[in-house]
């Protein structure tokens, strides 16, 4: 699966982005999708994830704050960014895992293919 993921920018804090990330393939509503973020000097980690039924997983930090949603005819999923911190600041990634064998949506083992990232920055 190859991953292009946009949207990214330099917003004031409490703004709002909306990153995309479009899949090839012809069975995307199969794959489960995620979004990981990784900041300078950190390890990447887990923002929310996305099966390919519907099911929303969400890390504590960014829940009831962001919003991750997919459109299989467009072969897109998305990811709502509102009242954006400026700990928020980072390169977001999103991935595909097609096979669906791990069933820890919060691990970046589960997921075999990755986008190119898109840098989001939230100014003070």
């Amino acid at each position: 699966v190859q991953l292009q993921a946009c949207g990214g920018g330099l917003v004031q804090a409490g703004g709002s982005l909306r990153l995309s990330c479009a899949a090839s393939g012809r069975t995307f509503s199969g794959y489960d999708m995620g979004w990981f973020r990784q900041a300078p000097g950190k390890e990447r980690e887990f923002v929310a994830a996305i099966s390919g039924t519907g099911s929303t997983y969400y890390a504590d930090s960014v829940k009831g704050r962001f919003t991750i949603s997919r459109d299989n005819p467009k072969n897109t999923a998305y990811l709502r960014m509102n009242s954006l911190k400026p700990e928020d600041t980072a390169v977001y990634y999103c991935a595909a895992d097609a096979r669906r064998y791990y069933r820890d949506y919060s691990k970046a083992y589960k997921y075999d293919d990755w986008g190119q990232g898109t840098q989001v920055t939230v100014s003070s």
